[in-house]
């Protein structure tokens, strides 16, 4: 793999794990337009690396906040607001978690076509836009409940799928359930460090049984840099835009996408 090739990577990535357009499907669709090589099980986990760095240094107040609230709750010393979102976050998880460890290997073995991605961008779109016209938006993170966590909790568990999008299946279920925008991608967020902490551990225990090439150094690190720096300010831009825009900006662009990739295909260009 090349410096740019990283670099590029690295930059999908960072803006796409977080923004509601699927990182997963634009790595995958990358090499597949671009004629590329598939970077591979080992880059994948360095890319996501970059962007789960860039998550916890964004929200690094609230993490803290979080970590220590939810001990103090469990020596029984506190009823903070933050304790309770810790326990949200936690058991919101939990979905997502099963989900992977059920349907991973036939995800990656039957899903990652570029047909299922089209079709579930495409589709995925027209749900977000139903939440957009349909949703109150009048919650706040301190008045979500339990069934609110809940259900997009299981919401994330979709996101196995390729297009999907984890932050855009969340954030849709959590406009469904009230939430105002900017806190339906606060909650998002909050739920995804997890899921992506899990399958950055896992993956890298696989890697470690494989082992690393010195060549392999130089593209990894560049693409865990890129992927961190786009990542955070991917992050930035979407907290700031939601607060005064909707998301339909993002729905245009899952259908366009999606429209090129079933014209691609038509076409016989893969």
């Amino acid at each position: 793999m090349s410096v740019l090739q990283a670099i590029v990577f690295g930059a999908v990535q960072g803006v796409t794990e977080f923004l509601p357009i699927s990182s997963t499907a634009h790595l995958i669709l990358l090499p597949w337009f671009m004629g590329w090589p598939d970077p591979g099980l080992s880059f994948d986990v360095a890319l996501h690396l970059g962007t789960l760095i860039a998550l916890l240094i964004y929200f690094r107040y609230e993490w803290t906040a979080l970590i220590v609230s939810a001990f103090d709750l469990v020596r029984g010393r506190t009823s903070d607001p933050n304790a309770r979102m810790a326990l949200f976050i936690i058991v919101a998880t939990i979905p997502g978690a099963i989900a992977d460890a059920l349907f991973e290997n036939t995800v990656e073995n039957a899903l990652r076509a570029p047909q299922v991605i089209a079709l579930m961008l495409i589709a995925m779109a027209l749900v977000l836009v139903l939440a957009e016209f349909t949703a109150r938006r009048k919650k706040n993170l301190e008045d979500i409940s339990w069934s609110d966590a809940i259900t997009v909790g299981f919401a994330q568990a979709l996101a196995i799928v390729p297009g999907c999008s984890r932050s855009g299946t969340t954030i849709t279920a959590a406009l469904f359930r009230g939430m105002k925008r900017e806190a339906a991608a606060r909650f998002s967020f909050y739920l995804s460090a997890p899921i992506i902490g899990g399958a950055v551990a896992k993956k890298t225990l696989d890697i470690l049984k494989l082992g690393l090439t010195l060549d392999q150094l130089t593209p990894f690190a560049i693409g865990i840099i890129t992927a961190g720096i786009v990542g955070y300010l991917s992050i930035a831009f979407l907290m700031r835009y939601l607060q005064n825009h909707s998301t339909f900006l993002f729905v245009y662009y899952r259908i366009a996408l999606g429209a090129v990739v079933c014209l691609a295909i038509w076409s016989g260009f893969r």
